[in-house]
Parts: C-alpha cells; structure tokens; sequence
C-alpha cells in the first residue's frame, strides 16, 4: 500500500500513437506542446521560435499552413529543428498533403470541414505513406452548422458527437493514428466534454482550454480545466493556450503537471510569500533564482523560505533548502539535513552553485547507472 494513496492518479487507458519520435498515450509520459506565432512561411523566424521552445522543454511544435508558401516552407524548418513538427489545416485540404509530403510529423484537421470523403481518402493516404499521425481537432466555436441547429447551442454532447463522426471517417479509411481534442474557453464545457469523450472512445486525448486569455489569466483557466482533467487520469498531451509569448506556455504546462506529480522537469521552487518575520527579500530573491537556473532541466526541488516557522520542515523535504536566520544568518539544508549557515553577501550565486552541483551529481549517476545497465 502506498504510504500517500491520495497522489495516486491513475491515467485513462488509450491506444498509442505516435507524433515522430514521441509517443502519445498509453503508459507514454503526458508530453507538452505549443505553437508557433510567427508567420511559416519565413524560415528563419519560425525556426528560431521552436528553438526556443525546445529550449523550454516542447515536446513537439505546431504550425499553422494557411497557404502553400507555409506548407512549403516546412521541408526547410523541419531539417533545422529537433523536435517533431505538427501541420496545423484547416479547410485546404491540400495543405495537407503537401505538409506530410514536406515533414510534419502530425497533421491537426477537422476531416469534417476539408470536403468530400474523396479529400478526406487522400489526406490519409498521404498520411499512411510519410509516417504522420493525425489529431482531430473540435472547438465549441466551430461546430458544424446541423449540430448547432440540433442542440441549440455549443455543449458537451455536441462536441463529442462532432468528434466521434470526424474519428468515423478516419476509421472507415482504415486510419487510426490519430488523437482527438475537444476544446472550449469555457472551462466548464470544456471539462464536460473531454470527461464525456474520454468514456465514449480509446483514443489518446489532446488538452486544453482554447483561447484562454492572457499570461496570469489564461494561466489559471488552464490550470483549473486542464488539471481537473489531469487528476481524474484524462489528457495525453497538453498545449496551455495564452495570449503571450508561447515559450510561457511550456513553463505552465510543465507547472501543471509537477504540480500534480505526473512529470517533473527542471527546478521546482517551494517558497512562502513572505511576511513580517522574513530574514532576507524572499520575493525578490526567488524572481532571480527562477532566472538563473531557468537553464537546468534535470528534476530537483528547493525550498527558499524567509523564517524558522515552516523553512525547517520544508527544507527537509527538499534537494536543497534554505531557511532564513536572524543576523544575516541562514541555515542551508542539503538532502533534508542541515549542512552549513550563509550570510546575506553572495546568497544567490551561493544557491545557483549549490542547485548547480547537486545536478552535476545526479547526472553523473544517471551516466553510472545507464552505463551498469548496458554492461
């Protein structure tokens, strides 16, 4: 029996699929994805965006290919990046062709909306034959016309209905690598028809909560939505939809599943919010630390906490831990046992040193252990 049952999640059973070298669904880790703002079509601007957001940790990057300049345009940034690169179309259906044709690793589509099922054989044929999986994309914003008129109004039960049919065209041409999204900026609706979805199909699901606003608002309808989903073991992949830079839609992803123990990347901050009894500027002090060792994508936790109320008991829970002390004096704790004090001179880049040894460590014994395993 686990000794913490309540942070047991356990993920929905789903087929596999596969997005280039990234794995979806199944026992596949839930993986995290953004998309480009720039326009496709200009190859060096796009290309350093994605590289931003492999830095950033993206699994996998989205495009959008309004026209042939940009479904053109992908041979060349697929050749330039690492990781696999999704077409997103809409209503062309040979944009389709050619993004598979040039290297997408996924086509998002509405089969529904690029015409006949002639067009819709020959999107998966051009599918089948360059390796591309494919997602099903609704949103409550474009329901097809018959299912508004029939419900009234965008719901849970249209959205799956509209996705079900969609999934019965790939699956009466003999296509079946595909996941499926259904989303809304209603967190509500949104939350209602992926749970609906999830009972109605095997297929990994695709989160998130659509045209969800800017950085701090949109970040928290995302975290609401997408983590209730999280918890109840629904989603497969995310993307958190934000009107700011999409390399801040990484780091909230991320946020969101270390925060629900589901995968952990990089340094995981404990801190309080300060008070009256802080011994040193903990506000400021973790704005910089975030900074600094934004570069680090190795799991590790640190707790920076201002005074001897809880910093105790939170530094021994963590890799690393700071309490603060009276007279410049604070207490740092390494693998939840108190090592040595510090003064107020130098604290951060006495920190960064220390988070950055303690990665070094473990790295290297990643390497002992993968090298004991090939042995």
């Amino acid at each position: 029996m686990s000794l913490r049952p309540y942070r047991d999640i356990q993920r929905r059973n789903c087929r596999q699929v596969q997005v280039g070298n990234v794995s979806v669904g199944g026992d596949a880790p839930i993986s995290v994805q953004s998309m480009t703002t720039t326009l496709t079509h200009d190859v060096t601007a796009t290309v350093a965006q994605i590289k931003a957001l492999e830095a950033a940790g993206a699994d996998m990057v989205r495009v959008s290919c309004p026209d042939e300049a940009s479904s053109a345009a992908l041979r060349d940034i697929v050749d330039q990046v690492s990781v696999p690169i999704i077409a997103d179309i809409h209503f062309h259906y040979r944009r389709a062709l050619e993004a598979a044709d040039n290297g997408a690793a996924c086509l998002r589509i509405n089969p529904g909306n690029i015409g006949a099922e002639s067009r819709v054989r020959d999107v998966v044929r051009a599918a089948q034959a360059n390796g591309c999986s494919m997602r099903i994309g609704v949103n409550a914003g474009s329901l097809e016309r018959e299912l508004l008129e029939r419900y009234g109004e965008p719901c849970p039960e249209a959205m799956v209905e509209s996705a079900l049919n969609h999934a019965r065209l790939l699956e009466d041409n003999n296509f079946g690598d595909f996941k499926i999204s259904v989303k809304a900026s209603d967190v509500f609706l949104c939350v209602a028809a992926y749970q609906a979805l999830a009972d109605a199909c095997d297929y990994p699901l695709h989160l998130g909560i659509t045209e969800a606003g800017a950085l701090r608002g949109g970040t928290v309808k995302s975290s609401i939505g997408i983590g209730n989903l999280l918890w109840a073991g629904i989603g497969d992949t995310i993307r958190v939809s934000l009107s700011a830079d999409p390399v801040e839609e990484i780091h909230a992803g991320f946020e969101i599943l270390k925060a629900l123990g589901l995968r952990h990347r990089g340094v995981s901050i404990i801190s309080c919010p300060s008070c009256a009894r802080q011994a040193f500027p903990v506000i400021k002090t973790v704005e910089t630390l975030e900074q600094r060792l934004a570069h680090i994508a190795t799991p590790l936790t640190l707790s920076i906490m201002g005074c001897v109320v809880n910093g105790p008991g939170e530094a021994r829970e963590t890799d690393i831990g700071v309490t603060g002390g009276g007279n410049g004096t604070h207490l740092v704790y390494l693998s939840g046992v108190a090592d040595h004090k510090m003064g107020d001179a130098g604290f951060v880049d006495h920190v960064v040193k220390l988070v950055e040894a303690k990665v070094a460590e473990m790295e290297a014994g990643q390497e002992r252990i993968a090298v004991v395993r090939a042995e």
